[in-house]
Order: C-alpha cells, then sequence, then structure tokens
C-alpha cells in the first residue's frame, strides 16, 4: 500500500513538472498571420483588359433607401409618433419624428405601416419606408382587394 501511495506522488510530481515547464516556456515561436491586402479594382479591371475610361471609382455609391430598414413605427393621425429604423445594418433604434437620424436626414413623419426621411422637415421626402406586409399563415384565406 505505501508503494502505490508513493507511485502516485511520483506521477502527480512528475505530471505537474511537465506542465510547468511547457507552460513557462513560452509554448516555443509565436506563429506569424499574414492578413492578405484588398486588392485595388482599378489595378485588376487594367490588368483583365478594361479601358481607363470605364474603371469606376473603389468606393460605390449605395442607395440611400437600401441602407434603412423600417421594423415598427407608432403613430397618430395626425403623423406624430416614433420609428423602429435599422441603419446600415446595425440594431434597430427608435427616433422620434423631427429627430436627425444621420447627417442631412430626418424623420419627417410616421404614418401605420410607413416612415418619411426628409433632408430637413420643411423638404420634400428623400427616402420612403414601409413595413413590409405580415406572413399569412398556410391555410388562411387571402385577403380582399380593395
Amino acid at each position: 500500500m505505501t508503494f502505490l501511495l508513493w507511485a502516485l506522488a511520483a506521477a502527480s510530481a512528475a505530471y505537474w513538472g511537465l506542465k510547468l515547464a511547457t507552460s513557462s516556456s513560452g509554448g516555443g515561436v509565436p506563429a506569424t498571420v499574414r492578413v492578405p491586402t484588398p486588392a485595388d479594382p482599378a489595378v485588376v479591371a487594367r490588368l483583365l483588359g478594361q479601358s481607363n475610361a470605364a474603371v469606376a471609382s473603389p468606393m460605390a455609391v449605395v442607395p440611400t433607401s437600401s441602407r434603412f430598414n423600417l421594423v415598427g413605427v407608432v403613430a397618430d393621425r395626425s403623423e406624430q409618433g416614433a420609428a423602429l429604423i435599422v441603419v446600415d445594418g446595425k440594431p434597430a433604434k427608435p427616433y422620434r419624428v423631427g429627430t436627425q437620424i444621420e447627417d442631412g436626414l430626418v424623420l419627417k413623419s410616421v404614418a401605420a405601416r410607413r416612415a418619411v426621411l426628409a433632408a430637413s422637415m420643411d423638404g420634400p421626402p428623400v427616402v420612403t419606408l414601409e413595413l413590409p406586409l405580415p406572413a399569412m399563415p398556410a391555410g388562411a384565406p387571402a385577403p380582399a382587394a380593395r
């Protein structure tokens, strides 16, 4: 029995000795990670034979309407209230009518299923966001046309 206890103690000491020796040595040479740089679209276009006149700028212009997504609306009859809007895929935020959404764009008005964005409260609408129609359950009758 004594021999078994001494063998267990020796095995434990050897295990922890090896464990501490490998952790204090730093684990060897650290790995280097090389991140490739993105290719310049103009250079790639020239390599593929496109003329300089047809090369587009590297910064593509994203249409304003595709940057916004209407998630919810709270509105009254006078088009006052708030809208829950997703901007550039970030989490949705609530905006009250008259609040600036980003530089040069405010929430002008809200209605039952829509929100209107404009450059100013007095300016013409720039973007009109609509809530999608709710999905109909399978087997439900189609709504009557108005």
